[in-house]
């Protein structure tokens, strides 16, 4: 019965009803710089690499690869690095990184989740961090199987919130949830393709307040000007738990899955 249900079509609801508007590739270009050091050592990067399994003669495809993340990390590992992004700003970034770091094999790829990856390089290894928020995952899926001869590791967005569920539930503020990993975890089932999955957790974008008002002003900036009661919510949220509180609530957790390529 299972797999009779138009998963893709359920997505693509799903999508269209979160609201979400995908950045044109002039956005991620002005964060480019800011996001060059930062994000290249960071508990999350360390958490995706211990997962990934690679030779030296491994070829790599990171999709949504921004300033290098993962596939620099992984560079030293590897035969060859292809990096793709659709921002030439990320992609510039990924550049200075690689001169940095005095890497030979890497090479950026201008492209796009929606271009054509006719020309795109089929490799051992497919690497998807962070960047699987797409239009079409159906489509998506279909590219990262056809250029990947081995394994594809991609990470998912759990819940599909970059914000707190539990304070949005507290707030009482509409659901704009993104397609969570589910979907995918189905549309690979779909295609007799069994993913292993794991689960990488990182701080509540809300963590830190050591106040009930550092709080507040927290989420304020995450969801908007707040009411009174909201204000007032939150304080007696905080008051319940504050060692809970103080940690922002629940962890975000980003769904990692792992499959073999048929």
């Amino acid at each position: 019965m299972i797999k009779t249900i138009d998963f893709a079509h359920l997505y693509r609801q799903h999508l269209a009803r979160s609201g979400r508007v995908f950045k044109p590739a002039s956005d991620w270009d002005s964060k480019a710089a800011e996001m060059r050091i930062k994000v290249l050592e960071s508990t999350y990067a360390t958490e995706f690499i211990k997962r990934v399994s690679v030779s030296p003669t491994d070829t790599v495809l990171d999709v949504g690869c921004g300033p290098g993340t993962i596939g620099l990390a992984l560079a030293p590992q590897v035969k060859k690095v292809y990096g793709l992004d659709y921002s030439q700003g990320m992609l510039t970034a990924l550049e200075q990184n690689v001169t940095d770091l005095q890497l030979t094999n890497v090479e950026p790829i201008l492209a796009s989740w929606e271009d054509s990856w006719a020309a795109i390089p089929v490799c051992d290894i497919a690497v998807v961090s962070r960047a699987s928020i797409v239009a079409d995952m159906d489509s998506a899926l279909t590219k990262l199987n056809n250029h990947a001869r081995k394994r594809v590791y991609m990470t998912h967005l759990v819940g599909g919130r970059f914000v707190s569920r539990e304070i949005a539930e507290l707030l009482g503020r509409e659901d704009t949830s993104f397609p969570d990993h589910m979907y995918v975890l189905n549309m690979l089932y779909q295609r007799n393709i069994y993913p292993t999955l794991d689960y990488i957790e990182s701080p509540s974008r809300l963590a830190g307040s050591t106040n009930a008002n550092e709080l507040i002003e927290k989420v304020a900036w995450s969801f908007g000007e707040l009411t009174s009661a909201e204000k007032e919510k939150l304080t007696q949220w905080y008051k319940q738990d504050p060692e809970y509180a103080r940690q922002g609530g629940e962890p975000m957790r980003w769904a990692f899955l792992s499959w073999q390529t048929q």
